[in-house]
């Protein structure tokens, strides 16, 4: 359809109620702007390609056979896209009335607006921080450790989830997160969608930064509200997600932070972030595993 003016691609796996409400809420928003949604299963096994299927037909619905990860499901669905913009739903997200008509606008409004996240909500209505500046390792050493707990206030973490802001405007930011952000067409056609050499996880944080090189801009916008419950999918399987994130956010530090520094110091920061990154996630998976045997003791 050339009228379109939106892609609402969704990347699924195993997650059916929410999936569900993820789709109703697009479809109560139907009024508000011309949008397709593409959902990309990947090869889910509690019956949500089925439910699409059945209570969503308006919805197109691709089946995969194998997982694709988020990247490789989200870059499936705008290949085939057939509208300029994009829009990047998590399936276990919410789209609140007004949000996608609002981030159209504003796009439309902002010609040098490549990402635009909107404000996002925790299911209980609290602010989930859903923008902030890029990572470094020194952040990452306070960011859910012993030593965050150790300062919780410490200034790090502050300064990476831009706890120092209000969130109740819109500014330029760092990155957005890969639960819900429209992606301009501009954007997609300059420098491509997701590096499909990440997974899943640190995807959104390297195609903001990617963004911004080509000089375009990366915006929150909170007029335009998303109510997200975090991890429905990845909370299956933790201890792989544990692993597969730090290894995102290595690829991250290697291939954008790494070369911003001086040539004969880049071995030594690549080696620091590998052994920094590669502890960190040893103590998450021994805490988990830990927890686990206090669980079953308690049962």
């Amino acid at each position: 359809m050339p009228d379109l003016e939106l892609s609402v691609t969704i990347c699924s796996w195993n997650t059916t109620q929410d999936l569900r409400d993820c789709l109703s809420s697009l479809e109560a928003a139907q009024a508000e702007a011309r949008f397709e949604v593409i959902v990309v299963d990947n090869n889910s096994e509690d019956g949500s390609p089925d439910m699409v299927e059945q209570s969503f037909p308006w919805v197109r619905l691709f089946r995969m056979t194998s997982n694709l990860g988020f990247t490789g499901g989200h870059n499936f669905a705008i290949e085939r896209r057939e509208a300029p913009h994009v829009f990047l739903l998590n399936s276990d997200a919410t789209v609140h009335p007004g949000a996608i008509r609002r981030l159209l606008d504003y796009i439309a409004a902002n010609p040098q607006a490549g990402i635009i996240g909107p404000k996002v909500l925790n299911p209980d209505g609290s602010l989930q921080l859903s923008c902030r500046r890029f990572p470094n390792p020194i952040a990452a050493l306070f960011r859910n450790t012993v030593l965050g707990r150790l300062f919780p206030k410490n200034k790090f973490t502050r300064e990476y989830l831009m706890l120092d802001w209000t969130h109740d405007g819109p500014r330029e930011v760092d990155w957005v997160s890969g639960c819900a952000f429209l992606a301009r067409a501009e954007v997609i056609e300059k420098i491509g969608a997701f590096d499909p050499e990440y997974f899943m996880y640190c995807e959104d944080v390297d195609w903001c930064f990617r963004t911004w090189k080509a000089g375009f801009k990366v915006m929150y916008v909170p007029d335009a509200v998303v109510t997200h419950a975090i991890g429905r999918s990845t909370d299956k399987a933790p201890n792989r997600m544990i692993g597969r994130f730090h290894r995102s956010m290595f690829r991250f530090y290697k291939k954008n932070m790494v070369p911003e520094i001086s040539a004969p110091l880049r071995p030594f920061a690549l080696a620091g972030a590998a052994v920094m990154l590669g502890i960190r996630a040893g103590l998450f998976i021994t805490q988990n595993k830990l927890d686990k045997i206090k669980r079953n003791r308690q049962k």
